[in-house]
């Protein structure tokens, strides 16, 4: 985890009371409890203030975000909103951008061939590696 210094608090802050906004919830007690954390803790996050760092899940889950959004906001990245699964109860499923799976895969395919072949230029692993996404999209995988 970066040092306190890498951390954007002021962007978490901003985010985190929007989100509130978009869900309708009161900042108080009964919600803060329902996470786990306290009324403080969850202040502080809009204030723009250091939390501990095992509290920021906590704070995911108050906000309807994956585990680990607010430390990706933190660092500059954006959160990634949760739903509640259909047949599962207490379950969320967060709503990944395509955009993020794309480039992943994207990734780590490119890896694998630079790790396993010689002789390929690097147009040719852009190339094969973004047929190898169509191709995977096609089939309904990513």
């Amino acid at each position: 985890m970066p040092t306190g210094a890498d951390h954007d608090y002021a962007r978490l802050a901003k985010l985190a009371k929007q989100r509130r906004h978009e869900l309708s919830l009161a900042l108080n007690d009964k919600n803060a409890k329902a996470a786990g954390t306290s009324k403080g803790t969850w202040q502080r996050v809009e204030k723009g203030e250091p939390i501990r760092s095992t509290n920021y899940v906590k704070i995911d889950g108050l906000l309807k975000w994956a585990p680990g959004s607010c430390l990706a906001a933190l660092e500059g990245r954006e959160p990634i909103p949760s739903r509640p699964a259909k047949d599962a109860a207490n379950a969320d499923i967060s709503e990944r951008p395509v955009q993020d799976i794309d480039a992943t895969a994207r990734d780590v395919i490119r890896l694998a061939m630079i790790a396993t072949t010689s002789g390929l230029t690097s147009e040719e692993i852009r190339d094969l590696s973004d047929r190898a996404v169509r191709d995977l999209k096609d089939a309904g995988l990513i």
